[in-house]
Parts: C-alpha cells; structure tokens; sequence
C-alpha cells in the first residue's frame, strides 16, 4: 500500500510513525505499507519526512501527492477548512483517503466531501473508538450486561485553549478550523456514543465563546504561548458547545466539549447507565474502565477493569494486566484496521458516514443554538 500524506504537523507525524511500527506489532499482516511522499508548507518538516520518517520523497506542493502513481492511499491531516478540496481531488483521482475528523470545517463541506469519495474507500481518524477498554464496553453494551439503556453521558474537555495567550492559530478562525468545539472536541464525544448506543434524534443546544481575542504572533500551534504585547485578533468559533438529546432508541443524553475549562486536560470521556449496569471511561485514565453490575450483594458498587493482554489489540504493544498504553498506540491500531480494510478492499468504519453522522448532528445543534428550540437531526 503506497502512502501519501499532506500535512506533516503532530498528527501527520503520528501517523507516519504508526505505519512504519505496524510491521513491528502486527507481524501476520495481511498487507505491507511504504511511504512513498509527503507534502507540507514548512521546509523543516519535508526534510524530516524524509531523513527522520522514511519517506521516499517530500514536497511543498499537496498536488505532489495526488498525482504520484505510487500512492494508493492518501493520509490528510492538514487544517479542516483544507480538507474538502483535497479529498475532491484524491477522490478524482481514485486514491483511498484516510482524513483526519472532522473531514471539512462546516457540515455542509463535510457532506460533499463524502459525496465525493463514495467510490474509493475512506477512514476517519475516530480514534478514541479503538480503546481496548472501549472496545470492552461495546462488548459489554452489546451482551446486554447493564440491561436496557436508559441514559448516557459524554464529554470531551481539554485546556488547550484555557490560557488567553494561546496564539490565535487555525483552529480558532472560523475560515480556517471551521466551527470551534462543537467540531473539534464534540464530534468525538458524539462518534463514541454513534457507535455504542446509535444514532441520534433530537437536540437542543447552547455554545460560547469565553476567550474573544488571542494573540497573533508566530510563536506556534494552539499548545504555545503568546506574549502579552502580541497584537490581538478575534476569536471566530465557539469555545464550548453543550446539547441535550434524545437518542432514537429513546435513550437520553447530554454532551458538552470545551476547550477553556481550567481543570480536566483531556476528558475524553463517556458513562452508560442501564437497568442492570453501568459503566464509564475517560481518556485521562484510558487504561481503566469503571464497571458497575447490578448485584444483591453488601460489596456492591463500582469497580475498576484494568486494561491488558486480555482485551484485544493491547497484547501486541504490552504483555501482562495494568500496563499501559498510550494515545499513539490507538493511532497505531487505528491505521493497522484501516490497513487491513484497504488490503480485503472492503469498506471501512469509521468512514466519511460517520463523519456525515456526526456532521448532521451538529446541524441540529448549530441550528438549536440559533432557534432555541428543540431540532431533529436530518
């Protein structure tokens, strides 16, 4: 499988890093990956890509990647607004696309982008999906063990955007990231409970921008820090975007994402209550799942499962029960099962129909916040 990639930034290089460990986790594979070209816009990451990563080639234009006959697949994780015009051009040009969520900036561009590549094969960057614990917990779910669900929580907060000096990067301009939270953070709280309860009716939504203005200054992503005599510019999207729901199985819901709360850094995290059980995850702890099981029994109450070999893929990265793995071992299970649907040539979940689920949620929830009212998902 010849890959080409655009965008070279953390998760480019997340990326690349995770195909070239495959071989190293994975050694019945069914397929074999190279990295054939890079495209970015900074000259320090091409010659990276080329003398740290492996790649064959790198160049400063993204067309250098569409048209090299030895890409079979093209990785996009570039900003959002970006998105939509390269996937029409991997799409025309018969290359499989793997893009980063949300797969264009608004619901509109994200519903052409999935218009677009419906004849090549397409994979999200959902990552959080493949949790082993995660996993479990679709197991779980799916068994019946916490009975007929009733409710569920989920929420992504993060502090990257709690200090007003983060410099006024891409991802808070609406013309470049696209909506803010609702987007960035939201889209994957809301891909997790798609896949573990099912898709969504009705909503009723609020958002917020806390921090205005940031500072515009070179001083790097939306991780680094500004100087209080940077030049202000405003802030475009929203910081935090909440939403009641009803889910079509009658289940109900809430979800909130925000990226200035001071306090959780990166709750990436979701509950399930049923008749019979309930459960929880978090990113923060995501080698641990919190599990509770209806019981006539004076020991009753949660109790905490540690992720190991036990549930699959974490054996290939550690042995044993309570050793951990990381955020870019999911990038490494996430690119090894896109890999394998590219090589049975078979369509691939999380695909751009899911990110077209999610985008119609947000719809609703854009829709919501300027109504006031209750908005069916369409």
């Amino acid at each position: 499988i010849g890959v080409g990639l655009i965008g070279f930034g953390w998760l480019g290089q997340a990326h690349s890093r995770s195909l070239r460990r495959i071989p190293t986790l994975f050694p019945d594979r069914p397929f074999e990956t190279e990295l054939v070209v890079c495209a970015d816009t900074l000259p320090g990451r091409l010659d990276e890509a080329v003398g740290g990563f492996g790649y064959a080639s790198a160049a400063a234009d993204w067309r250098a990647v569409i048209e090299h006959p030895d890409v079979d697949v093209v990785f996009i994780t570039a900003p959002n607004m970006l998105h939509l015009e390269l996937i029409e051009a991997a799409a025309a040009a018969g290359k499989d696309i793997f893009c980063e969520k949300p797969v264009g900036g608004t619901p509109e561009q994200t519903e052409r982008a999935a218009d677009a590549a419906r004849d090549v094969i397409t994979g999200v960057g959902y990552n959080y999906r493949w949790a082993p614990l995660v996993q479990y917990a679709k197991q779980l779910i799916a068994d019946g063990r916490l009975g007929e669900i009733t409710n569920y929580r989920g929420r992504f907060f993060s502090m990257y955007g709690s200090d007003p000096l983060n410099p006024l990067s891409w991802r808070y301009r609406l013309e470049q990231g696209g909506h803010g939270a609702s987007t960035d953070l939201l889209s994957h709280a809301v891909d997790l409970a798609h896949m573990l309860i099912g898709p969504i009716a009705r909503v009723i939504a609020t958002t917020e921008t806390f921090i205005r203005e940031r500072p515009v200054t070179a001083a790097g992503t939306h991780y680094a820090r500004g100087s209080t005599d940077d030049p202000r510019g405003p802030v475009t999207n929203e910081d935090y975007a909440g939403m009641l729901c009803e889910f079509a199985s009658g289940v109900r819901g809430t979800f909130e994402a925000s990226r200035t709360l001071v306090g959780p850094e990166s709750q990436m995290a979701f509950e399930v209550y049923g008749t019979r059980g309930a459960l929880s995850w978090n990113l923060e702890r995501m080698n641990e799942l919190r599990l509770y099981l209806a019981e006539d029994e004076a020991h009753s109450g949660y109790r905490t499962v540690f992720g190991g070999e036990r549930f699959p893929y974490h054996g290939a990265f550690v042995p044993g029960s309570a050793n951990g793995i990381g955020f870019e071992d999911l990038v490494v299970i996430e690119d090894y099962e896109f890999c394998r649907s590219l090589a049975a040539r078979r369509p691939h979940s999380p695909g751009f129909d899911d990110a077209r689920a999610f985008v119609r949620v947000q719809a609703a929830l854009l829709e919501s916040v300027r109504s006031g009212r209750w908005e069916d998902v369409r």
